[in-house]
């Protein structure tokens, strides 16, 4: 009987995961769609889940904004990781900041939400800008070592320059303008 319920309890815990994983990836696209006003119902039904499976999780809007935010940045970093294994050095770094960029035009609506739980907090501020940082870091320090990329930026200077262009205020159709500023930003940073 003690095997019976240790094996009920991993099932528990492994439902529960992807209960929790199913909740950030419905909040991501409710989030993205609805913008901090969407409610959180939406993102239950989305997830599958009853309401009280999501605050059993998340138990405030916020938790669940710092989940959707911190799935996020864990995606850009295994991007970049990816994209450093397979892609040539430019064409790499090209593909990781247009995702970048594709990523906030589809979550226009959240980013003035991800903007506060980050800011709120130092600890998932610090945690969000080290592994875009590390990611980007992959990526340069790989062009560098190929001589396809200049070796006089850092991966900080980079992203500090990624944000720029994220908050600016631009012309309606942001998305082409700030792809073509990545790439005017790359051509830059090549060598010639």
């Amino acid at each position: 009987m003690g095997a019976e319920t240790e094996k009920s309890s991993r099932r528990t815990r492994a439902d529960s995961l992807r209960n929790r994983e199913r909740l950030v990836a419905a909040a991501a696209r409710v989030f993205g769609a609805g913008g901090r006003g969407a409610k959180l119902d939406a993102v239950a039904r989305e997830a599958g889940v009853g309401i009280g499976t999501l605050y059993r999780h998340f138990p405030t809007r916020e938790a669940l904004f710092e989940a959707v935010y911190r799935s996020e940045v864990d995606q850009l970093f295994a991007l970049a990781e990816r994209l450093a294994n397979e892609a040539p050095p430019v064409e790499a770094l090209r593909q990781w900041l247009h995702a970048n960029i594709h990523l906030m035009t589809t979550k226009k609506g959240m980013v003035e939400a991800l903007q506060l739980v980050a800011y709120g907090s130092t600890e998932l501020k610090a945690y969000s800008f080290q592994r875009l940082t590390d990611g980007l870091a992959l990526l340069l320090d790989r062009g560098a070592r190929s001589g396809e990329l200049r070796d006089d930026i850092t991966a900080e200077e980079l992203l500090r320059t990624m944000v720029g262009i994220f908050y600016a205020d631009g012309p309606q159709d942001w998305q082409a303008s700030a792809l073509r500023v990545i790439d005017i930003l790359i051509d830059g940073l090549q060598r010639r």
